[in-house]
């Protein structure tokens, strides 16, 4: 059980209306990047290698909101960097919830705490934390010894104050099938978070730490093994045929643009993991940019990469393609 019924309804009937319009390209969910600035310099993000003038710039509320409103995504995933530095970032939530989206806002949760008041708990809102394993292996993670305890404290407070929170955990080649179960374990008992996203790690080109990333055998064997007897347990915030996807008991092409990125430099083509230009609007990234370049045995940046931006929007659609996949999501939806 992860992903809220509400949800999952309202993505279908979206869905739905998109096909019935036909339309062959249209957004999921967009990662919303408002600033690069980040706190903290964590191992396997490269947002703060952009120069000091880059990060500095911010995205506007206006700006973000006509961005969602122009491509028409019913979720956002506000990332960054580290969002809870933007000085707009509680107006920039409050905007998009008012025109009826689901947002995800991502933070590392160093800032959490202090600024948790800026905000009210809201059905379509929810934080996620980044906890990239348990209190010596996120430390190492993001390079600073004390974080996990502070995002540990911060997820109770969130939760004691009636905001849903979600967290997310990339695994690395340095994670086994048991350090992937004890984190997640302590997510879902222990911290009894709504849910939880996870992901192989990627080795897309600014990241500074090119070592220890998963290919694609090596993600399988993973997570195959760490679900054994324990998948069904976890409230994981993905569908069922994304799982089976991690598991390699089905393979998909990557779907880049359905969740495409939207920052400070306009919309990314053709993801947010590669950078090969920008536009300034949606309906140009989707008409310009040349997607059969892209995904495994096309392009070679794509060869391992497994990331949830790419291949969650392809089991999705698959999902409801199916009436089968369909009622199967039901029955595991919140």
């Amino acid at each position: 059980m992860g992903v809220p019924l509400r949800q999952s309804v309202k993505v279908g009937s979206y869905i739905a209306r998109q096909k019935l319009a036909g339309r062959e390209k249209f957004p999921l969910i967009v990662e919303l990047e408002p600033l690069f600035a980040c706190n903290l310099e964590c191992n396997g993000c490269g947002k703060i290698q952009y120069p000091t003038e880059v990060l500095r710039q911010r995205l506007s509320v206006e700006q973000a909101v006509a961005a969602i409103e122009e491509c028409g995504a019913p979720m956002v995933s506000i990332a960054g960097g580290e969002p809870l530095l933007h000085p707009q970032i509680e107006k920039m939530t409050e905007a998009l919830l008012e025109h009826k989206r689901f947002v995800y806002l991502c933070t590392n949760a160093l800032l959490l705490e202090r600024k948790l008041d800026r905000f009210k708990p809201h059905p379509a809102f929810s934080w996620v934390i980044h906890i990239d394993g348990l209190k010596e292996r996120h430390d190492e993670s993001v390079s600073r010894e004390g974080v996990f305890e502070k995002a540990v404290a911060a997820i109770r407070a969130a939760k004691e104050k009636g905001f849903r929170v979600a967290t997310n955990t990339t695994f690395f080649d340095t994670d086994s099938p048991r350090t992937v179960q004890d984190v997640l374990d302590f997510l879902n008992d222990e911290l009894e978070v709504d849910t939880m996203m996870i992901s192989p790690g990627y080795a897309y080109e600014k990241a500074p730490n090119q070592v220890h990333f998963l290919g694609v055998n090596q993600s399988t064997k993973l997570f195959s093994e760490a679900f054994e007897g324990k998948r069904k347990h976890w409230r994981l915030n993905h569908s069922p045929l994304f799982l089976d996807f991690l598991e390699g008991k089905v393979d998909f092409e990557c779907t880049p643009w359905g969740v495409p990125s939207y920052s400070v430099f306009g919309w990314q083509r053709p993801c947010y993991l590669l950078a090969d230009g920008y536009t300034e609007t949606y309906k140009e990234l989707i008409e310009t940019t040349d997607w059969s370049k892209y995904g495994r045995g096309r392009d070679p940046r794509c060869h391992n990469c497994m990331a949830h931006c790419g291949f969650e929007p392809s089991a999705v659609l698959a999902t409801t393609g199916s009436l089968r996949q369909s009622l199967r999501a039901l029955v595991n939806a919140r």
